[in-house]
């Protein structure tokens, strides 16, 4: 078994110390082989929200050597300060992460590539361009039979609620037809503070094989969504030696109450199912 933690939009500057000491008993107990941050690491790209982000980060040190992939959002680039938007947009971010904004992580279980799909000149919308597809796809061209294969985005490709609609990635059409046909199992995304998973082969007829589009709500920050928990996603993955591969999305919430998070909902999925059906939501 492998396990992956998705944390998205933590937006540091306005999370919440509750949440930030809970999520870290949960890293803590779980030992995931990996953490994903799937963007919005800050609330507005400021060198103190970064820094108490890496702060975050190294308190995972204090019990593994855990590693991280991480992407970019669109607040971790400046609003406000033009000047620094228009000439070197990913400065405070490069500063604490590095200057690669598209990390790739492998093991023998694991080939996760993340993808920067933030754009200076837009807004808030992301985008992803046909040179990044087609890296991706050179890249999963060295991918093993046994790997989950996963890209992070951090704008989402699929929409669960219609007012979403407007809040997806800006060229998915096209990544999402050449990503699955080399072998893409999850597409994991943030942006909207709303977690779902859901089928890309079912909105999309076409495609040769399962897909999924897994989102994560806000981790750690007071902008949650209406009544929708802080949350995290947990995927157990297993790839049998009889060929057969399979991951489990565990959708785990910050209860109030308790001041932990606890599991709530699981998908489980079968990846290289033929049948194409959507997967089997598990309300825990």
């Amino acid at each position: 078994m492998t396990l992956l933690l998705q944390i998205s939009d933590p937006h540091f500057g306005t999370e919440q110390p509750p949440v930030v000491a809970a999520l870290l008993r949960l890293a803590n107990t779980l030992q995931p082989d990996l953490v994903v941050i799937s963007g919005d690491i800050t609330q507005r790209a400021r060198r103190a929200q970064f820094n108490a982000a890496r702060a975050f980060i190294k308190s995972f040190g204090t019990f593994s050597a855990t590693p991280f992939i991480v992407v970019p959002g669109n607040h971790d680039i400046p609003l406000y300060n033009l000047y620094a938007r228009v000439v070197d947009p990913y400065a405070n971010y490069q500063r604490v992460f590095g200057n690669d904004l598209e990390p790739v992580f492998e093991s023998d279980a694991l080939l996760v590539i993340g993808v920067n799909t933030t754009r200076a000149y837009r807004h808030k919308d992301g985008e992803v361009s046909a040179q990044q597809v087609e890296r991706v796809v050179r890249r999963l061209g060295h991918a093993t039979a046994r790997q989950l294969r996963v890209v992070v985005t951090h704008q989402p490709v699929a929409a669960a609620r219609a007012n979403d609609i407007r809040n997806l990635l800006h060229g998915r059409e096209h990544a999402i037809e050449r990503w699955s046909q080399v072998g893409v199992d999850l597409i994991l995304g943030g942006h909207i503070h709303l977690p779902y998973v859901t089928p890309l082969h079912v909105a999309y007829k076409n495609l040769p094989r399962p897909m999924w589009a897994v989102q994560a709500g806000t981790s750690l920050s007071s902008r949650v969504r209406g009544s929708v928990p802080n949350s995290v996603n947990v995927i157990d993955y297993d790839a049998s030696h009889t060929g057969t591969r399979r991951a489990a999305v565990a959708r785990w919430d910050f209860n109030q109450a308790s001041a932990s998070f606890e599991r709530n909902m699981q998908h489980e999925l079968d990846l290289d199912s033929e049948s194409l059906k959507a997967p089997l939501a598990t309300h825990l």
